[in-house]
Order: C-alpha cells, then structure tokens, then sequence
C-alpha cells in the first residue's frame, strides 16, 4: 500500500516536468517559425537568384544584351564531326559543323542561316521553374507569420517540385522517334540544306550541349531485311529503322560530340544545394511534430 502511495505521489512531479519540457519545446518552436524558416527562406533565395542569373549572363558593357559564347565540338577519339556552336541564353545563333562523310573523303560543311537561332526548350523550361521557385518564396517576405509547421512543409513541397523539375529537364533530354527528328524545324534551319540522309538533333544532358549527327541509307523497297520502325530514344543506334514519305530508311552511322557549358554545371550544384536547404528545414519540423502528436504538423 506503501508503494502505491509513493507512485501516485510521484505522478504530480512527472506531470510538471512533462509541462516543462512542453513549454520548452513550444518556444523553440515558435523560435523556428518566426526565425530559423525566414532565414531558410533568404538563403534559399540567395542560392536561386545566382541560378536564375547564370541563365541570363549579360554582355559585359552591354547589360541589355545577353553574353554570346562559343563552344568548339570535337573528340580526340573520334573527327567524323567537328564544330564550333554559339550559345546566347536559351538559344544558339550559329552553328558551324564539319561532317565527314562515312566511306569517302568528302566532307560537308552546314551553318545556321543568318535569320534562324534554335532555341533549347530543356534550358527555357529550368529557367521557368527556377523562376517559379523564386515566386513562390518572394510570396512569403519577413513579415509573413507561419503558424503550423504544416504550412511550412507545404511552401518547401512546392519550392523542391519546381527544382525537381528544372534539374530533370537538363539531366533527362526528350525521347523522339527517327521520324519526329527527320521532320523536326531544325532541318530546315542549315545552308546549304541538309542532304536527304543526314539528320541531327542538339540537346542538353547534365551540363554538356551535345549534338548528334545521324548517317542514313535508304532500304530498297524489295529488300528481305525484315524492317521493324524504331521507337524514341535520346539517341538511336547504328541499324535502327524508319519509314518517312513511303520511303523507309536505315541509321547506317552515328556520330556524337559534346561541350561542357560551365554555367549549367553551375545552376546544377545550386539545385542541388536548394533542395539539401528545403529538406533540412523539413527534418527540423518533423523532429517537433513527432514530440506533438496531437498538434497539425
């Protein structure tokens, strides 16, 4: 009877320590709303306005105008293809590729005509939810006052999903099919035009400006091969088939030559550090909603 005397005594006690540490908890909390998230905010911020810059590089002495900058196309393995491209922004303005024919000494020489630029639609699209990201934590300026940590969790969902997308669209090129590239407004954008059984196609994976040169033969139409149409792929192989116009063809080489384009290994690493800052922020909340079960967290 003793014992049970002496626990229920003791229950007041543990009681109020439990308060205690609640009152704690909650004012560390509350600190982490009202201080630590608007400090996270800044950063974030910070980190995405260089990200954002770095896709809008301004000549120097003409802030009005964006930075032109070449990029020589080559491999030290491999000099079927060569070229120098011109990359402002979002676009390249010229380009110009030596291609040595397979099987023969010729070599072919194509440019960009004067009144055409090809815009890298994977580059525009970063940018675009970069700048999404940037609206969204511009919505939320100091004086904003957070009052769950749900709401929290809900603005760095929104801000990763944006940087999510913007790091796939330069890590993950579009797949298309032989017949979507051979009609593609790229074709149509070189002088002298391109020859009937060359296509290329310019993409951007990870920080490399890539361009591919595709080699075709046309398949006699009384040929025994057994024709099988190729689906979409970044990049198809030697043999892969296509019909086009009644006509069917066959990849007879493949040539692939890349660039390193600093700034977009750049705007990666900031990416990458914007979403460590978001999931951190993140970790935080979810160590003081487990201690408040019964709190909206």
């Amino acid at each position: 009877m003793l014992n049970t005397q002496r626990s229920l005594s003791e229950l007041p006690k543990m009681s109020a320590a439990s308060q205690v540490e609640r009152a704690v908890l909650e004012e560390e909390f509350n600190w982490l709303l009202k201080e630590e998230v608007h400090a996270v905010l800044k950063q974030l911020q910070d980190v995405l306005k260089e990200a954002s810059r770095r896709f809008s590089m301004p000549t120097p002495g003409l802030e009005s105008q964006l930075k032109q900058e070449n990029f020589i196309l080559g491999s030290s393995t491999m000099d079927q293809v060569k070229g120098v491209l011109t990359l402002q922004g979002d676009a390249l303005t010229q380009t110009d590729i030596n291609l040595k024919v397979a099987k023969s000494s010729q070599v072919l020489h194509f440019q960009f005509r004067e009144d055409k630029q090809w815009k890298l639609q994977q580059i525009q699209d970063a940018r675009n939810h970069v700048n999404q990201a940037l609206q969204l934590l511009s919505s939320r300026d100091e004086s904003y006052h957070f009052k769950t940590g749900a709401e929290v969790n809900k603005l760095m969902d929104a801000v990763m999903l944006q940087l999510t997308r913007a790091r796939n669209r330069l890590t993950t090129p579009a797949s298309l099919t032989l017949p979507e590239l051979a009609t593609s407004g790229l074709m149509k954008m070189f002088t002298p035009p391109m020859p009937g059984d060359v296509m290329v196609n310019f993409y951007i994976n990870l920080s490399k400006l890539c361009l591919t040169v595709y080699q075709l033969h046309v398949l006699p139409p009384n040929t025994t091969k057994n024709f099988k149409p190729a689906g979409s792929s970044v990049l198809h192989n030697p043999g892969a088939m296509f019909e086009l116009n009644n006509n069917r063809f066959e990849v007879s080489h493949v040539h692939k030559v890349e660039c390193v384009v600093p700034w977009l290994n750049d705007t990666l690493v900031f990416f990458t550090i914007s979403l460590q800052l978001c999931q951190q922020l993140k970790d935080k909340i979810s160590v003081f909603s487990s201690f408040w079960n019964y709190r909206p967290f």
